[in-house]
């Protein structure tokens, strides 16, 4: 991480209002002068995703702001944006699970530089995780590192693409939200439920199971 211009600088957070973005923002708060949210809907199953964000972004003291790209849900067949599909509560031996919305990553920091560089912002932090990737190769570090590359190629700028959480599982995701002082924050007013319910969630889909189990352990060792 570039620590020269440390809290002088503005960051941009790639934010669903879920565990690991809600985990990010705070990173962000705390490593950075003045911090932007910029949150999705493209379409996903449940709207209190971005209703909650925005909650959450008021409560944090950063600007927010959500753009509308339903294109995003709709070239791609998903169990998060088409009802009629049932998800995957296991990941397949040969695919991703069908929770993966292909190019959504690559869509949403395409955006988010875009949106950067109209507000001279030169940091984006986004929460992906390759030791807790759940099998979506868009949240893998040399998809980010190559994205940064390329999006500097593209726009003729300087980004710097942040991934507090790409080396550290849910465990230590849950560690650093302590560290961060907002562990009830991010436990009990993120959603991150692929059935739609804030909190713990539904207690059986993957990213609840996920988040689960990660607290669990973290506690355990408190």
């Amino acid at each position: 991480m570039d620590t020269m211009n440390i809290l002088a600088d503005k960051a941009l957070v790639v934010f669903s209002g879920g565990q690991d973005s809600t985990t990010c923002l705070y990173w962000a708060k705390a490593h950075f002068k003045e911090v932007f949210a910029l949150c999705f809907d493209y379409g996903q199953k449940h709207v209190l995703e971005t209703q909650m964000a925005e909650q959450l972004a008021a409560e944090a003291g950063v600007h927010f702001h959500k753009l509308t790209t339903p294109l995003i849900g709709q070239l791609g067949s998903n169990a998060l944006t088409d009802t009629s599909i049932q998800m995957d509560q296991e990941k397949p031996a040969d695919t991703p699970p069908n929770t993966f919305v292909p190019g959504r990553n690559l869509f949403f920091l395409s955006i988010a530089a875009v949106y950067a560089r109209e507000h001279g912002i030169r940091h984006i932090v986004t929460g992906v995780s390759q030791t807790d990737y759940s099998g979506y190769p868009d949240c893998r570090d040399s998809f980010i590192k190559s994205l940064n590359v390329t999006l500097n190629l593209a726009m003729e700028e300087q980004f710097v693409i942040h991934t507090p959480l790409m080396w550290i599982d849910k465990c230590a995701t849950w560690a650093l939200a302590d560290r961060l002082g907002v562990l009830d924050i991010v436990r009990h007013k993120t959603l991150t439920c692929y059935n739609g319910i804030p909190g713990d969630g539904c207690g059986h889909c993957p990213a609840c199971k996920l988040r689960r189990e990660g607290l669990e352990r973290y506690l355990s060792q408190k």
